[in-house]
């Protein structure tokens, strides 16, 4: 890690089309491409395709954008500005300010296209009343010590939510409030390509990760492990992923490609970025060697979707 001006990466962020939140600034929301590009009717995200999550009224947040315990070389994220592993000792916004906010600047950052001709009036007016936040914007949302009330808050307001983490916190995975849909990323199939891949800024990472996938299994709501891959780095060994997945039966498996885009694409080259056929050759693999099934796919995002038979 490198010293750090936060301020100087406020404004880098901002630039980006990020809205940093709150009094102690340490969350941030960006309406993502899917979310415009469904605001427009021209398309929709393959949560919408796979878990029927409508992407104009998505919230795309976070709330700990410069902290994390990895600092993964597929990240879009600039990874050198991490502040910490932990968020010990940070001053907090509760998750109420952080829900109003993110909810607020959201809206804000999606005024454009008010008058834009391929926005319908009704379709404006629906995604200026979200019906879902994902916790995945950037950084590792389980180091906000109130990850599980935000959640609860998140609920609270009929909204679903989905919580995306690293695995490296079972502690908080162990007694959060439960979200709509749980996501684990499996960024490895071994410790060896997880150090390599991860750079993990914990040196029991691996453990805490597999800890956490242990956990699954005590989760009623949707559990998805979500693989993203990169060509000659750790899209290798498919039948050990496989493995790992029989290990902790999730609901679902997303096998999907690393996006070149934001900083990533200072650490790796865009070959790199597998293709569609790529992914879904390796996803068959991976279904094999655990007994899942091909359940959906969607080319424009590299992803396939297995589930259990």
């Amino acid at each position: 890690m490198v010293e750090m001006n936060l301020g100087q990466e406020i404004k880098r962020y901002e630039s980006m089309g990020y809205r940093i939140v709150g009094k102690y600034k340490h969350s941030a929301v960006k309406p993502c491409l899917w979310c415009k590009k469904a605001l427009k009717n021209e398309g929709f995200c393959y949560k919408h395709k796979f878990y029927g999550i409508e992407s104009h009224r998505c919230v795309q947040m976070t709330p700990a954008l410069f902290w994390c315990t990895h600092r993964c070389l597929f990240c879009w994220r600039n990874v050198d500005a991490t502040l910490a592993p932990s968020m010990e000792g940070v001053a907090l916004d509760d998750p109420a300010t952080i829900v109003d906010a993110c909810i607020e600047a959201h809206k804000e950052l999606l005024q454009g296209y008010k008058g834009n001709p391929k926005v319908s009036k009704v379709r404006f007016e629906e995604a200026m009343r979200p019906r879902h936040m994902t916790l995945s914007l950037a950084g590792e949302p389980t180091l906000y010590p109130k990850v599980g009330e935000l959640i609860e808050e998140i609920l609270s307001r009929k909204m679903t939510c989905f919580l995306v983490t690293n695995g490296t916190r079972p502690d908080v995975l162990a007694k959060i409030h439960e979200p709509t849909q749980l996501y684990i990323t499996l960024p490895a199939p071994n410790e060896e390509v997880y150090r390599r891949t991860c750079r993990p800024l914990l040196a029991d990472g691996w453990k805490r990760l597999n800890q956490s996938l242990e956990l699954l299994s005590s989760f009623s709501c949707n559990t998805v492990i979500r693989l993203t891959l990169v060509k000659e780095l750790n899209m290798v060994n498919a039948e050990e992923y496989g493995k790992l997945v029989a290990r902790y039966e999730p609901r679902y498996v997303e096998v999907k490609s690393f996006m070149s885009v934001g900083f990533a694409r200072n650490r790796l080259p865009y070959e790199s970025m597998p293709l569609h056929e790529e992914i879904k050759e390796f996803a068959l693999k991976i279904a094999e060697a655990c007994g899942y099934v091909v359940r959906d796919e969607q080319e424009e995002s590299r992803v396939v979707l297995l589930s259990k038979r």
